[in-house]
């Protein structure tokens, strides 16, 4: 028996592979496993296209064992197939070589950047070598279909290694890797370990999994008996989005989910697709009935779960769904994508992204069908509601984040508005609009009780204009990049044309000009002193004063200035960490009507117009559900007042 050499600086490669590339030992297994069912794959085919292997007799499988030394701290974990099995020059190819290509070209291309090296090293298949990581030895017992010789391939994974042949090793053909557990990899000679592994990894690899244990059997005094050798299947090998829905019940997919999702609760939606094709992949996604706890979260955990062939690769991975959808939880199966050695770092992200797009795509499709169905029937109408009711917030966020899809999300989102009871889309409000309407008036802040009541909104009820009442936190970040909505209307030639309109924040300076009131030069003029008062007095607490036309019950009310963000913004930016920010000034706009505002006209007092003035400011605040600095200055201006 002589010794080989690798063809290539292997200590220099395994060195690579175990500190660099893996960023947990445990996918050893799920390495070792993914190769024994390829194996499987290979003669399950050859034994129906070829004539050669039709006589073989196979039931494939996958076995796993282990043996445990707890005092010397030793041990050995074994997994076997009956797969197509290796001959002496399919051992030299496939383990002599980590990259058949490979020369000390490519071993000057490695850095020690671990990322840049794990995408170079991607293109060759060197998966087995992650078993180092756990082992101190590898012996590869192997018998290629079809011939009687056993071949054992062994290292000790430095710069040799030995093929020899073993007669009477293996039974029939197949494969049998017994690793040789160093100190650190003894904790994996454990049913529980391997079992969480395997159910973690590979539950969906279509080959049966059976673990081969010693179970220990106590008397009735609790003493030790002989243990008894156990063999028990640890997978499902059950991919359910593998199967054709024509197969698949209503129960079968909440079976699934629940056991996905870890819910106890039916899916609200499920949505099982299969691309065939430049791309093949299938996917399977739920909406869930309520959302995750966690989906606020900054660390929130993602639902969908990428595989690879039925292999499971990765659910920590952000990139597989916008944030806006973290609600959907599923399965990702691609049969193409390619990956890095540790099958961990993706390794030609445009293929992900392909799949990532047109899987948002039909995510945002079915959402709106469920949409569409809605005025059909109870049950639909309840179902659209209970998803708005949950998923109406991060589907906001999506209109500031995709701009790909903002189109459908601008037609999928809702708001409450102060026309009509419960939620409203655009298309639902212009559809009520006047004809010579322009705009399409919202006003964001506190909670929708507040903005229901605020005085900005007097004018618009007035003139019988709806105002779209955006309560969410975010509407003030989200909103606002939109500028417009545009929609696509029958023209009276039959064709379609596209129609937009302005989105207009009530509580902005200047968003009062379709509210039928013209500018009244002469009671400008007369207000003029009065406003002249109230700006002195309140010096730099506001950007400036105006008289409203927005106001008629109320004395007065802040807005914003185009170019700033409103009050609610800026307390929501200081909130995020944000202290540096220069301090937002409101414009306050007084009713000069009003018996308050009046009768500062001929008020020489100027203790008293001071005390009107910072209550006036003070009390238009606090109707916006903005935070008055000083409250105990307040209550002394109210009580001055007052006496």
């Amino acid at each position: 028996m002589a010794q080989r050499q690798f063809q290539t600086e292997v200590s220099t490669l395994l060195h690579l592979i175990i500190h660099s590339l893996y960023s947990n030992r445990e996918i050893f297994l799920r390495e070792l496993v993914s190769n024994a069912s390829d194996a499987l794959d290979k003669l399950k085919y050859l034994s129906v296209a070829d004539d050669r292997y039709k006589s073989i007799s196979f039931d494939p499988r996958i076995d796993l064992s282990f043996t445990k030394d707890a005092e010397a701290k030793t041990g050995t974990l074994t997994v076997s197939d009956n797969g197509i099995g290796m001959n002496e020059k399919d051992l030299e190819e496939s383990l002599g070589t980590i990259a058949r290509s490979g020369t000390k070209a490519f071993l000057e291309k490695l850095s020690a950047d671990a990322k840049k090296d794990s995408n170079l090293i991607g293109q060759f298949g060197v998966g087995f070598y992650s078993a180092f990581m756990v082992a101190g030895s590898i012996e590869v017992l192997s018998r290629k279909a079809g011939e009687t010789d056993t071949w054992k391939w062994s290292s000790n994974g430095e710069d040799t290694y030995e093929i020899e042949k073993a007669e009477n090793a293996l039974p029939h053909q197949g494969t049998s890797v017994v690793l040789h557990l160093t100190e650190e990899g003894i904790e994996y000679a454990n049913r529980w370990s391997i079992e969480e592994i395997i159910k973690r990894y590979s539950n969906h690899v279509a080959f049966p999994i059976y673990l081969t244990y010693d179970e220990k059997e106590y008397d009735d005094k609790g003493k030790e008996k002989k243990s008894k050798t156990k063999t028990d299947r640890i997978n499902s090998g059950m991919a359910i989005w593998t199967r054709s829905r024509s197969d698949l019940k209503e129960e079968d997919y909440t079976e699934f989910y629940k056991q996905l999702g870890h819910d106890s609760e039916a899916p609200l939606h499920y949505i099982h697709t299969r691309a065939e094709g430049t791309l093949e992949y299938t996917t399977l996604f739920y909406i869930p009935a309520k959302a995750p706890f966690d989906m606020y979260n900054v660390d929130y955990k993602s639902g969908v779960k990428l595989y690879i062939k039925r292999v499971f690769i990765t659910d920590d991975d952000k990139e597989l769904m916008p944030t806006y959808l973290r609600f959907i939880c599923g399965v990702i199966d691609s049969e193409d994508l390619p990956l890095n050695v540790s099958r961990e770092i993706l390794q030609q992200n445009k293929i992900l992204m392909n799949i990532k797009s047109a899987s948002v795509k039909k995510v945002l499709n079915e959402i709106k069908a469920i949409c569409d169905a809605a005025p059909n029937s109870d049950d639909g109408k309840k179902k659209w509601e209970t998803f708005i009711g949950e998923f109406n917030r991060p589907l906001k966020e999506g209109l500031y984040q995709d701009f790909a899809n903002r189109e459908i999300l601008q037609e999928l989102v809702r708001f409450k508005s102060s026309a009509v009871e419960g939620w409203t889309s655009f298309d639902n409000y212009v559809s009520r609009m006047k004809t010579d309407q322009k705009n399409i008036y919202y006003i964001t802040g506190g909670d929708e009780k507040t903005l229901r009541s605020s005085p900005l909104l007097e004018a618009y009820r007035k003139s019988e204009i709806e105002v779209l009442i955006m309560d969410d936190e975010i509407d003030d970040i989200v909103i606002p990049s939109l500028h417009s909505y545009r929609k696509e209307t029958p023209g009276e030639d039959g064709k379609s044309e596209a129609k937009t309109w302005e989105l207009k924040a009530v509580n902005r300076a200047g968003a009062d000009e379709e509210l039928g009131e013209k500018k009244d030069k002469q009671a400008e003029k007369a207000a003029k002193p009065v406003i002249e008062k109230i700006k002195k007095a309140l010096g730099g607490r506001v950007k400036d004063v105006k008289l409203s036309r927005r106001l008629h019950d109320s004395p007065s009310c802040i807005v914003a200035d185009e170019n700033d963000p409103s009050m609610q913004m800026a307390q929501m930016l200081k909130a995020m960490g944000q202290a540096n920010l220069s301090e937002i000034k409101p414009i306050l706009e007084v009713n000069a009507e009003h018996p308050i505002v009046a009768n500062l006209k001929d008020c020489e007092d100027e203790a008293r117009i001071a005390d009107v003035s910072g209550v006036l400011l003070d009390q238009a605040l606090l109707v916006e559900g903005v935070k008055i600095k000083d409250p105990a200055d307040f209550v002394k201006r109210l009580n001055r007042l007052l006496s």
